[in-house]
């Protein structure tokens, strides 16, 4: 019988939270509730779960946590698709649970972050119901988006947009009387409409939403879709039917749209007017490095997610380019940067990297985790990539629950369209135990299965193994509180062969290989750690393929 982790909770703060100007580099825990931990054995992780086990990441040394939507929802969309905005949905538990999160949090010295959906609703929010309800023209359809169609009899869309998720970004309504009738935008899902911010009801709905969790204790909001809530006067044809994409080369009249900086420019005058410095992080898909830096200059958000650098292949030159260029951005605003690998809606890394084989996949990841935490600025981890998790690319298609994946492409072949419709892999519950029902997750099994060889990946498994993926994080991260001249500061590059970098911070050096093949240096300074086993000749270290290791000069 496996002894179950503790989740008792202290009543001591672990150790002190972040003063001023904290998130500027704060490392930040990214839970997706429906998957972190389940209290109450429904196979659903809830936010009794995720408070039950907050020790395991103040113990593991980062300094915020990111919760995914938790709000009354269909579940159209992973709970992206908000019926109510200031209700906890039973799946997740009770309002008074998300407060008993909140406050075991900030007693445990750890920040929270919740996600607001503005871009659009579910189609369940009685705003949208009053909406279908309404004539065209009525005062509850400027709420959203909804036009008249083209062709004899308004049969067709009312512009060539296509959804993120594949198909038409439009979908007809039905009329009282049972005959077809106006249609509404929608960059997702249908059953996400997105709402109309040229609407005053929606800009002044959001303010008052933004309070209420405020009021609660939360720190700040990830604003999911920051770059999509304001379209083209007009919403104008683009010129060609394709499948929309959330990054691209082009600015899109539904994206990147510079009214969004007035928007997020009076939300951060809303989070300013609250004490404890409240921050605001945008989603934002920008063409360039520079479009992004404009979400973060002083008066607008905090940080923005340097996607740019997730997309980056393992290449030591592509590496550095985005470096220079994410640094660059945004201290042109005075602003930090952000760094992520994975996240809810992409591949993980480890499998990303992985083209060589599941245990390179899994030596790159460490090493880009050393990188990513070496860097100036703000880093951002997805659950789960602290124990090496791999994607789950073997789950049965009637297991599936992404709504892109069961989207229809223009050509008419189902699947494998809209955003890769393929997020499931990457959302499979954490193991936190060798053995038990769901490796620890709850009392009740998992909505999506474990994997059967996820024992030896588990917290309990890898605790206390020093070489283990999990204990490198925990070093990594205590490091970089301990060290000074890591986190917000100066960077700059050394001289390294082909395929190698090495830049410095105030007293620490930081090398990655990329290579696939082993490469000798002169010996940087004291080791401090290492993603993988190094060793030494007279004067020289030689440094393994795919791996990353940290010297204190």
């Amino acid at each position: 019988m496996t002894q179950e982790l503790t989740t008792s909770l202290p009543t001591e703060p672990v150790r002190p939270s972040k003063g001023p100007g904290w998130w500027r580099d704060a490392v930040i825990y990214q839970v997706y509730v429906r998957s972190f931990a389940d209290s109450d054995g429904d196979g659903i992780g809830d936010l009794r779960g995720v408070r039950e086990r907050l020790p395991h990441l103040a113990g593991l040394g980062v300094d915020a946590v990111w919760l995914t939507p938790f709000y009354a929802s269909p579940q159209a969309d992973g709970g992206y698709d908000v019926a109510d905005y200031r209700t906890v949905d039973p799946l997740f538990g009770t309002l008074g649970d998300a407060d008993d999160l909140v406050r075991t949090a900030h007693e445990l010295g750890l920040k929270v972050i919740v996600d607001v959906v503005p871009n659009h609703s579910s189609d369940q929010h009685p705003w949208f119901r009053e909406a279908l309800a309404d004539r065209p023209g009525g005062a509850a359809r400027t709420r959203y988006h909804f036009r008249g169609g083209r062709g004899a009899h308004g049969e067709l869309p009312p512009n060539d947009w296509e959804s993120v998720f594949g198909g038409p970004a439009w979908t007809r309504t039905t009329d009282p009387d049972g005959t077809p009738g106006e249609w509404y935008l929608h960059l997702f899902a249908p059953e996400q409409p997105d709402l109309n911010w040229d609407s005053p009801e929606v800009r002044a709905e959001f303010d008052s939403v933004l309070r209420f969790w405020l009021d609660l204790g939360v720190d700040g909001f990830r604003i999911d879709v920051a770059h999509g809530m304001v379209k083209a006067a007009g919403l104008p044809d683009i010129g060609r039917t394709e499948q929309a994409k959330l990054i691209g080369s082009q600015v899109l009249p539904f994206f990147d749209q510079d009214g969004v900086h007035e928007i997020h420019r009076s939300w951060r005058r809303l989070l300013d007017s609250y004490p404890g410095d409240r921050i605001g992080v945008a989603e934002a898909w920008a063409p360039t490095s520079e479009r992004l830096a404009l979400y973060v200059r002083p008066d607008e958000l905090h940080q923005a997610f340097n996607f740019q650098f997730l997309k980056c292949p393992w290449d030591a030159a592509a590496m550095r380019e985005v470096i220079d260029e994410s640094l660059a951005a945004t201290r042109s605003v005075g602003a930090p940067t952000t760094w992520v690998l994975s996240n809810h809606d992409v591949v993980r890394h480890t499998t990303r990297y992985a083209d060589g084989g599941p245990e390179r996949g899994l030596a790159r990841a460490r090493a880009a985790a050393l990188l990513t935490l070496a860097l100036p600025g703000s880093s951002y981890l997805y659950q789960g990539e602290e124990l090496g998790l791999p994607e789950v690319t073997d789950l049965p298609d009637e297991l599936r629950q992404d709504p892109a994946f069961f989207r229809t492409s223009p050509d008419g072949e189902d699947g494998q369209n809209g955003q890769d419709g393929f997020r499931d892999g990457c959302r499979v519950p954490l193991p936190w135990t060798r053995s038990g029902e769901s490796y620890g997750f709850g009392p009740g099994g998992s909505w999506l299965p474990q994997p059967d060889d996820w024992s030896g990946l588990s917290v309990e498994a890898q605790t206390g193994d020093l070489g283990s993926t999990l204990e490198l994080y925990r070093g990594a991260l205590a490091l970089r509180r301990e060290l000074p001249g890591l986190g917000d500061g100066p960077m700059s590059w050394l001289e390294a062969p082909a395929g190698v970098l090495a830049l410095s911070r105030p007293g620490l050096v930081c090398t990655l290989n990329t290579l696939g093949e082993e490469v000798e240096l002169p010996v940087p300074g004291r080791a401090l750690l290492s993603s993988a086993p190094l060793s030494y000749g007279a004067g020289t270290v030689r440094i393994p393929p795919d791996s990353c290791a940290w010297w204190a000069i």
